[in-house]
């Protein structure tokens, strides 16, 4: 599956969230970085070449920190330039339709306010419902987007957490079994992690594998002694 990343940020160079995400897939091959700002600096979008590429990719995602409870500026120039009807819909052939898509949103604000009675009072799901509209419109697949909260405040380990979900989202097939995943994520890791590292995502990951397995087959046991009585 080829992955068609479409990252806006107007000074990502100094956003230390986007280099964290960012330089973990730079040699991962079926993932295309696509970075709005550095390819268009003068704002005009090459629209054929924008719509090749979708038609190239199976899955779509964006990427951007949450501005004002939406995407950048330049995301919602894209979208209204190349998605316009034609393409994206208003014609018997929907070259988007079946393909997946999904959001990646770096959030300033804590989690624990975007509900009902918190600051923002909204949930996450309820204001990125115009990108469930819009894939509905394409004919896509709207996965569940990753939202990142407060990457500055997290432990290493919180941000670990939060990458392996990142490359899941990029990467691995929707709706798989536990088995399936763990072994995916193995081998994303010796694909994209040096192992020689003294403490990687890698480690990491195998622990986090290894301890889950460990409790899965602690509670098998325990369930077939239950039936056996």
């Amino acid at each position: 599956m080829q992955t068609l990343l479409i990252v806006s940020h107007p000074d990502i160079i100094e956003s230390g969230s986007q280099q964290y995400f960012l330089n973990s897939i730079k040699k991962h091959s079926n993932i295309t970085i696509h970075h709005l700002e550095h390819l268009y600096p003068d704002g005009k979008i090459d629209v054929a070449k924008e719509q090749d590429l979708l038609k190239q990719h199976e899955r779509i995602i964006f990427q951007f920190p949450f501005y004002w409870y939406s995407a950048t500026p330049f995301i919602k120039k894209w979208q209204d330039e190349v998605l316009g009807e034609g393409f994206g819909y208003g014609t018997k052939r929907q070259p988007l339709a079946g393909k997946e898509f999904g959001l990646v949103m770096m959030i300033g604000v804590a989690e624990r306010e975007y509900q009902a009675g918190g600051e923002e009072l909204f949930s996450i799901s309820e204001l990125t419902k115009p990108f469930q509209a819009m894939a509905n419109k394409l004919g896509m697949v709207y996965l569940r987007p990753l939202p990142v909260f407060q990457f500055f405040y997290m432990e290493e380990e919180e941000k670990m957490n939060n990458l392996i979900k990142y490359w899941q989202l990029l990467t691995m097939d929707k709706d798989i079994s536990l088995a399936t995943r763990e072994k995916w994520l193995i081998e994303q890791l010796e694909q994209i992690v040096n192992p020689d590292e003294a403490f990687s995502p890698l480690t990491f990951a195998i622990e986090r594998i290894q301890a889950n397995r460990d409790k899965i087959d602690e509670l098998k046991m325990v369930l077939d002694d239950m039936f056996l009585k």
